[in-house]
């Protein structure tokens, strides 16, 4: 059995657009998932998207330590180049302080939104994602103990080593995983087009590190299951809907589930979301237990990181009940 972990965006409804409301369902979520067994609870960066609630990844990822036992916590991911390294170390080393052993620090060289949101982030700072694998080492290199004359410092954050990991969907980012003896995360739940060649690169480039002796590679799927097949396929319209806005530039809520998809997309735009939400496990237990024994088998997954994307979240938090039984079960 792999360890699973889940995936999260605080996702705003499209009903109420209540941010307090997509927080508290994160933490009830956190909380369910932490009792069922998952190893990571992962919040990912992004900016100026109204269906997306983690911008303030750090705060959202304290919040939610604050309100789970044992489940690791962190960023799926920060995106460095929007931000200082040293903030970075700062922050997530506080958070360390504050969970011992429970924090994880994704990092990803995307901005994770457009460029006119990217100028208001970065405003007159230097670099970019050129920048990313210098940024990754200053970055690494405030988690070490502090050296005697070291004129800057992260405190918090020397001597205290969090986990960092790479995250990508691209031939580079698996390249230099390998080359920095990180673990890596691969964004197949939405950018699949790369993945196995990916895969190849991360574990053939790698080379041990304090961190890691060996690669650990952890892909990302989709997977909504429900007491039916239908019903699976009804929630998981919900996502289609926000993919197709995603392509038309309007990134909005969630919008609730439909029972037919055909007044909501045209032929192109359907090709696109089937694209892109490629690798997806959708139905009842055993279409799900199928379609997640054949994405690990397929990609030597070391760890799954799984993404639920519905409107209703009590039926996330069934759909991850369902899925620890498919772990189980296999394991």
């Amino acid at each position: 059995m792999i360890p699973f972990s889940v995936l999260d965006l605080a996702p705003i409804r499209q009903d109420d657009g209540d941010v307090a409301v997509a927080f508290r369902n994160t933490c009830e979520l956190a909380r369910h998932v932490d009792g069922l067994g998952y190893q990571r609870y992962w919040l990912a960066e992004h900016h100026n998207m109204p269906g997306i609630g983690s911008a303030a990844t750090a705060v959202l990822i304290g919040h939610v330590a604050e309100h789970t036992e044992r489940i690791r916590v962190g960023s799926g991911g920060v995106m460095l180049p929007n931000h200082s390294p040293l903030v970075v170390a700062e922050q997530f080393g506080t958070l360390a302080a504050l969970h011992p052993g429970r924090i994880d620090l994704g990092l990803g060289r995307a901005p994770g939104t457009d460029q006119q949101t990217v100028r208001a982030l970065r405003r007159d700072r230097a670099g970019g994602p050129e920048q990313f694998p210098r940024d990754v080492a200053e970055l690494r290199e405030y988690f070490q103990p502090a050296k005697p004359g070291q004129a800057i410092r992260a405190v918090p954050g020397a001597g205290l080593r969090v986990p960092l990991w790479i995250l990508g969907s691209s031939m580079s980012s698996a390249e230099l995983a390998g080359k920095l003896g990180l673990p890596y995360a691969f964004a197949s739940h939405f950018a699949p087009d790369q993945l196995m060649d990916a895969a190849a690169l991360y574990r053939d480039s790698f080379e041990p590190s304090e961190q890691l002796d060996q690669p650990w590679f952890m892909p990302a799927l989709n997977v909504l299951a429900a007491d039916t097949q239908e019903q699976a396929e009804y929630l998981f319209t919900s996502a289609q809907q926000q993919f197709c806005e995603v392509f038309r530039g309007r990134a909005g809520p969630i919008p609730p589930p439909v029972a037919d998809m055909s007044p909501h997309w045209g032929a192109m735009e359907k090709a696109g979301v089937a694209r892109a939400l490629h690798y997806s496990a959708v139905g009842d237990v055993q279409r799900v237990r199928e379609e997640v024994t054949n994405f690990i088998e397929t990609t030597g997954a070391d760890e799954l990181m799984v993404q639920t994307l519905t409107w209703d979240p009590e039926a996330t938090r069934h759909s991850f009940e369902l899925l620890a039984r498919v772990r189980d079960d296999t394991g």
